[in-house]
């Protein structure tokens, strides 16, 4: 046999060895979306008599902003097929014109869509402002307490993105993105996401990306050391772009002559929800949802892993985002759609824990800021990296 004809049949056996892995993934992914259906469809329903729950994404950009071609026209079909409730657009600025005037606004569909922007201070950091405003571009002169302090006299939202970068943590910022989705996205390898996707994708594209993401141990701590100190908001951002892919003669803002796209924005709002409480009988508005992100009524739910809705962590009759006094009488409760594992953390410290159920109770341990992080059991240790649920935190203050 000819050493060319030894060398092709070599290569043609290591090509097929090395997609073992991938075939073997596709079996796996199999098996967990048919764990999480099965255990989607008993779920545990808890009544709240108090709130009405939404979901939706907060942090979404489009054509406008110039870092993407994406249309309205593919953000409105992949919110409403997402099931979405609410969008929180975030257009970049422009010194040109007014992007949060030019973006989607209202309802379209079934989804409620609120226009912002994504803004810079001369401190060099990044915020959400939200709503947006014409002044957008201008604020990037001023500083980040300057921009907070004008946004809040102006009824807007001050919302910090990219923690990992942000300078002025004493500033009166309203809340921070602890999780970015568009971000942990880019930093998955695309050479084997590319054969996860070539053997899984059609069937679990959003299993491909979760199974890829880590707890953010850092933008959680710089979290909990501003909460401590001062209320804020914990959310996550989907960031979504639809522009990640591989491309050939082109670049990520969507100029290219062939591609594949790993970020369709339907299937990035079916990855991960924002999960906000409403007053029950309250109509979903963009002033009642802005109210319920500033006071601190939402969670994050990674529901790719399962559908978080129903969620509940609560003092008495205090939920996420509002304050209680440890003379009250009560147990911080946790309630959870699905059997899952459950941290309790106290002032960013872990406090307690609790596994293998689907409601949990706690005694503080004194005054201090509570939250809990919740962990999926039973689908692998693939996906026991990054927490499935991420509430709000209580506020229990010291007796008077």
């Amino acid at each position: 046999m000819k050493l060319a004809k030894r060398i092709l049949i070599v290569l043609a056996v290591l090509a097929v060895l090395s997609q073992v892995p991938f075939a073997y993934r596709r079996y796996v992914f199999g098996e967990t979306a048919d764990k999480i259906a099965s255990d989607n469809a008993a779920r545990r329903h808890v009544e709240d008599a108090r709130f009405d729950e939404y979901t939706g994404i907060i942090h979404a950009h489009s054509a406008i902003g110039g870092h993407s071609k994406a249309t309205f026209d593919e953000l409105i079909a992949g919110a409403n097929a997402a099931g979405l409730n609410f969008v929180v657009m975030t257009e970049h600025w422009s010194d040109a014109f007014d992007t949060s005037a030019m973006t989607l606004s209202g309802f379209h569909g079934n989804t409620l869509f609120v226009a912002g922007n994504e803004i810079d201070t001369a401190d060099d950091d990044r915020m959400l402002m939200v709503p947006g405003s014409a002044d957008a571009a201008g604020l990037r002169r001023l500083s980040t307490r300057d921009v907070v302090k004008k946004l809040h006299d102006e009824q807007r939202l001050a919302l910090v993105t990219y923690p990992e970068r942000f300078h002025s943590w004493r500033a009166d910022i309203d809340g921070v993105e602890v999780f970015n989705l568009h971000t942990a996205a880019k930093s998955i390898n695309r050479f084997t996401a590319l054969f996860d996707l070539i053997w899984s994708g059609s069937s679990y594209p959003e299993l491909v990306f979760a199974r890829s993401f880590t707890r953010p141990d850092e933008n959680l701590a710089k979290f909990d050391s501003y909460a401590t100190e001062d209320k804020t908001t914990l959310f996550a951002g989907t960031d979504a772009h639809s522009n990640i892919g591989f491309y050939l003669l082109g670049d990520e803002t969507g100029h290219r002559f062939f591609g594949v796209k790993l970020d369709p924005y339907e299937r990035m709002f079916r990855i991960m929800r924002v999960h906000a409480l409403i007053p029950k009988g309250t109509p979903l508005t963009q002033e009642n949802l802005l109210a319920a992100i500033a006071d601190g009524r939402v969670f994050v739910g990674i529901d790719a892993l399962g559908d978080s809705s129903g969620f509940r962590f609560r003092f008495g009759d205090r939920t996420m985002g509002e304050r209680a006094s440890i003379s009250e009488s009560g147990t911080l409760t946790v309630d959870i759609p699905l059997k899952s594992r459950v941290i309790l953390y106290k002032n960013g410290q872990k406090a307690a824990e609790g596994s293998g159920n689907d409601h949990f109770e706690f005694k503080p341990d004194g005054p201090g800021v509570y939250r809990v992080e919740v962990y999926r059991e039973g689908l692998g240790m693939a996906y026991q990296a990054m927490p499935w649920i991420m509430s709000n935190p209580i506020y229990i203050a010291p007796a008077s």
